[in-house]
């Protein structure tokens, strides 16, 4: 059996929600962190599109690279330019996912899921640049010659070792 993206749910609370009061929703008409006024009584939430694995593990890779102050701001505090993006929006873009796109990489792969680099950019012409194609890779030699972020390792390892994971690979 392979994961599916609401397999990752009870595994991420797993890791998380005692711990950073933190839960993976899904069914999202788009991807948003959300965090909560109380987390005592109602968690943080990681929402990502519609069933999609690839949006859960792009958006825990964001939540898993935030740190505390970020995790307390909507969406991380970032600015997001949509689709339809002009060249310039398209390079800061770019600069500011290769490290969550890299990690999702890294995700993806202990799931035994093919990773698809992704510009998040139909309307606007743009494919993944070169230079973001070797930003990310770079960036995914990274961790994986220093480690992974905490929060990153702990997903990480309870995704390969989850019973819903058949594919058992390696190494991230």
């Amino acid at each position: 059996m392979k994961l599916e993206a609401s397999d990752l749910e009870p595994i991420f609370s797993a890791c998380f929600l005692e711990t950073y009061r933190t839960i993976l929703v899904g069914g999202g008409e788009e991807p948003l962190y959300r965090p909560s006024a109380d987390p005592t009584k109602t968690p943080h939430e990681v929402v990502y599109r519609e069933d999609y694995l690839a949006s859960a593990l792009h958006e825990v890779s964001h939540w898993c690279l935030a740190g505390a102050s970020r995790r307390m701001l909507e969406d991380y505090g970032y600015w997001y330019a949509p689709d339809g993006r002009d060249a310039e929006q398209q390079a800061a873009f770019e600069r500011a996912e290769a490290r969550p796109q890299a990690l999702e990489w890294i995700l993806s792969d202990s799931i035994g899921f093919e990773f698809q680099l992704s510009a998040d950019n139909l309307e606007g012409g743009f494919g993944p640049s070169r230079a973001f194609e070797a930003a990310v890779e770079k960036e995914k030699m990274g961790f994986l010659e220093r480690g992974l972020p905490s929060r990153a390792h702990r997903f990480c390892e309870a995704l390969r070792s989850s019973p819903a994971n058949d594919s058992r690979s390696g190494r991230y």
